[in-house]
Order: structure tokens, then C-alpha cells, then sequence
């Protein structure tokens, strides 16, 4: 066990897998990043997660990308179904909207439409998130849309040991795998085992037993979750927390049983307002876990507007630990 960042955590565990797999390839913008001041290793593009790997594996492995998410998106497409297992890098999810037709009518679907027969084994790595003053066109989350194109599995890690786990079992997939990685949270520190083991895909977790309220809470929105539990236990009240890890498949499961045990339901996320991710689970424990419920479900997200640029327009906009506390205690309150 060793303490690690998310960002070193998905850099050690790229390491492995290129070494596992000669038929890897890295590719997209800037990836190699240039050379640190004293040109001992690559910087990895703006976020480091890929620092190094060009050193080590060859240019021809870890590929500097023109600018156009369309081209290289459809040529990592392409190369997956010929038998190589690309991993691309998005640097923004924003930039998704330069991709989406290749995202959504050809990656989505082409093992759909060639009945099995052709596998994807395609993971596409991008950032999300609001928080550092970057504004409304580099600020997105756009994880519960992603979510809602048939054909893709959808994950977003909150802690170093998934990142590196999620990243690990989406390389092993058949399937293309959306990685949503929030760029305020690549510095956070957190223990991982040795030899970075993979995290199923589909699989949530609990991060925080309780008793009285289920909070499930996403990528970011998971700490201030732990945060705004500790205010709830100064004043007797036990959230359950819970990560979902994955958005698709989601592991509805672990929620309904949470639920049947608390009664409460609050969904925290940094997504859409409308017809976003919170909206799909709000949606499915109404059909599935009705019965469970104490008191309507609630979802706290962002205002339905793109992100504020002002630093204090942005932190109002973005939920945060004060802000689940006063919906905790409201629905509790009855």
C-alpha cells in the first residue's frame, strides 16, 4: 500500500499497461508535452498524467496529435478495430462537441451493427470539471451525456486507487470506455494498493456507511459529500455515501439497498440540471425502489447555465459540502 495522486496513480498504471501490452498506443494533443526545465522527461501535456511515456515506449507509441478530435477519434476507431487498443486523450470533455459524430454514430455503435463481430477495445480519457476560473467552454461535465449514447460504458473515478483500477479494466474491455477524469482532482492523495488493481466496471461503492440518508455523489462531488457527512454526524445524522465509480452500466443494486436501509435519497452532481445524470437516478428509484422511500428524492446539481467564469460566480454555482447539508436536513426534516 502506498499513498499516491490521481495523476501519478493514472500514470503508473499507463506504464503497466503499455508494457503489458505491445499493442497499446496513447495518442492526442500534446500528450508528450515537451521536456521539463532541466529536459529530463516529457511533462506530459497540460495535466502530466502522460509524462514519460514517450521516453519510454517510442514515438510511435505515444502519438502527438494534430488538433482535431474528429481525425484522431476516428483514427484510434479505426485502429481498434484492427486489433490494436488505443487510448485516446480528450484534454477537455468540452471539446467532445468536435468529435460527437464520430463518438456517437461510429464508436457507439460499431459493435452493435457488426453483431459482436468486431471488438472495440478503444478507452477514450478526458477531463471534466469546474472549480479553477477556466470557464464555461473548458469547465464541463459532460459524463451524463456520454452516459446517455447505447454503446458506451461511462466511468468517473473520485480517488486514486479507481482511477488507476477503472483505467486498468477499460483497457481489458471488448467495449469502448469513457474515463472522465476531474482535473480538480488530480493532486489528491489517496492509498493504493500495489501493483494497481483493476476496479470493475459497474461496480459502486460505499464509501461511508450510515443510516438515516443515501448520498450518492460523483467525481468531486463524493468529497464534499464525506465532508458535509461529518457536519451531519456533529447533529446525529448518519449519511450513507455512495460512489457510483461507473455512470454506465450503473450499479443500481448497491443504491436500491442503501436505500431500503435509509429511506433518503440525495443525489449530488456537478452535471446537468436537466436530463443529466442526478435526473437518471432520480428516474430509476422511482420506477425501482418507490416503495423505499421515506420522503421525494432529491437532486443537487449546478443552476442549468454554463459554467460562470468569476471565480465567486463559479463557487456559488457549484454544489458544495454547506449546500448538502442544508438538503439533508430539510429532507429529513420532513
Amino acid at each position: 500500500m502506498q499513498m499516491m495522486t490521481i495523476r501519478d496513480a493514472l500514470n503508473a498504471a499507463m506504464f503497466d499497461l503499455m508494457a503489458a501490452h505491445d499493442t497499446m498506443v496513447v495518442m492526442g494533443e500534446d500528450i508528450v508535452g515537451g521536456t521539463s526545465p532541466d529536459g529530463a522527461d516529457e511533462l506530459g501535456g497540460p495535466f502530466g498524467v502522460t509524462r514519460g511515456l514517450a521516453a519510454k515506449f517510442g514515438r510511435e507509441r505515444v502519438i502527438d496529435t494534430p488538433i482535431s478530435e474528429a481525425a484522431f477519434l476516428g483514427m484510434a476507431t479505426g485502429a481498434a478495430m484492427t486489433g490494436l487498443k488505443p487510448v485516446v486523450e480528450i484534454m477537455f470533455c468540452d471539446f467532445l462537441g468536435v468529435c460527437f459524430d464520430q463518438l456517437m454514430n461510429q464508436t457507439a455503435k460499431l459493435r452493435f451493427l457488426s453483431a459482436g463481430r468486431v471488438k472495440l477495445p478503444l478507452v477514450i480519457r478526458t477531463t471534466m470539471g469546474a472549480g479553477d476560473g477556466s470557464g464555461a467552454t473548458h469547465s464541463q461535465s459532460l459524463h451524463g451525456l456520454a452516459a446517455s449514447i447505447p454503446g458506451l460504458i461511462v466511468a468517473a473515478p473520485a480517488t486514486a486507487a479507481d482511477a488507476a483500477g477503472l483505467l486498468k479494466s477499460a483497457c481489458a474491455s471488448d467495449a469502448p470506455v469513457m474515463l472522465f477524469e476531474h482535473k480538480g482532482l488530480y493532486g489528491l492523495e489517496g492509498a493504493v494498493m500495489d501493483g494497481l488493481p483493476a476496479v470493475k466496471l459497474g461496480e459502486g461503492r460505499v464509501a461511508l456507511p450510515g443510516r438515516d440518508i443515501t448520498i450518492v455523489a460523483t467525481s468531486a462531488m463524493l468529497h464534499q459529500a464525506l465532508v458535509a457527512s461529518d457536519q451531519l454526524a456533529d447533529a446525529g445524522i448518519k449519511a450513507e455515501v455512495i460512489d457510483p465509480r461507473t455512470i454506465q452500466p450503473l450499479d443500481s443494486g448497491l443504491i436500491l439497498e442503501s436505500l431500503k436501509k435509509t429511506g433518503h435519497l440525495l443525489v449530488v452532481d456537478e452535471g446537468a440540471a436537466f436530463a443529466g445524470f442526478a435526473d437518471a437516478v432520480l428516474s430509476f428509484v422511482a420506477r425501482e425502489g418507490f416503495g423505499a422511500l421515506k420522503a421525494a428524492p432529491k437532486a443537487l446539481t449546478p443552476l442549468h447555465t454554463p459554467v460562470p467564469y468569476g471565480r465567486a460566480a463559479e463557487a456559488a454555482w457549484l454544489p458544495n459540502a454547506d449546500n448538502i447539508v442544508t438538503a439533508a436536513r430539510a429532507m429529513l426534516a420532513g
